[in-house]
């Protein structure tokens, strides 16, 4: 469970949010500039508010009027970008064991191969990123994240690269690993189709807040209608 209450200011840019994120799986919708990256980075540890607070399951990960802010590695959180950011110099496996820690190397090879596996990617192992299709970096980026078996999954627009099929069936692999592990996560999209086809909570993003949050069904209704409307239209 997320609890967080956050104002940060960046130029022209205010992001007020004050919200509880308790389902396993929520969808973070709004349109480009609505803050949704800025939140996640907040809540990863790379970027911090100016005011406020962060709990995750009862640990405080920022706190700035008691001045506590735990860096990204101590917060158990993985973060997936719709940039996978892979290092060009180490081959898809090598990139994928980078975030184990020391104390698991005795089975590092498994979860390499484990994570690679689930996105599909077991081919991928020997490539570099150079060699990789955007598609295949960003299934890479993600095996890297869930190979360190974080508590919270942040994904943002990670499937960006993948066609709506893919994407998908990719992402319905990934939650029966998420649910037996407890894994709580976040995926940001300014897709409406993908809050609908995930069935998870969604949160409503505009303006630097979070305007609504609820099933997909009550809180983008405005957003079904538009879409079906195209539909009938195309």
């Amino acid at each position: 469970m997320l609890d967080l209450s956050l104002d940060a200011r960046r130029g022209g840019f205010h992001l007020e949010i004050s919200a509880r994120f308790a389902a396993p799986l929520t969808v973070i919708f709004g349109p480009s500039g609505a803050g949704k990256s800025t939140l996640l980075r907040c809540l990863a540890g790379l970027d911090r508010p100016d005011h406020g607070r962060i709990l995750f399951h009862g640990t405080v990960l920022t706190d700035s009027a008691l001045r506590t802010y735990l860096p990204p590695g101590r917060r158990s959180c993985a973060l997936v970008t719709q940039e996978p950011a892979l290092f060009p110099h180490m081959k898809a496996g090598s990139n994928v064991r980078y975030g184990i820690p020391e104390k698991a190397a005795g089975v590092w090879v498994k979860r390499v191969e484990e994570a690679l596996e689930l996105v599909g990617a077991s081919d991928l192992i020997d490539r570099f990123p150079r060699e990789l299709s955007g598609g295949e970096a960003q299934r890479v980026a993600l095996a890297r994240a869930i190979a360190v078996e974080p508590r919270l999954l942040l994904l943002d627009e990670p499937f960006s690269a993948l066609d709506g099929t893919a994407a998908d069936a990719l992402l319905e692999r990934l939650k029966p690993w998420l649910a037996e592990r407890n894994v709580q996560t976040l995926i940001v999209t300014h897709d409406a189709t993908d809050a609908f086809m995930t069935d998870a909570e969604v949160a409503l993003m505009k303006q630097g807040r979070v305007i609504a949050q609820g099933p997909a069904t009550e809180v983008l209704a405005t957003e079904r209608q538009r879409l079906l409307a195209h539909l009938q239209m195309g």
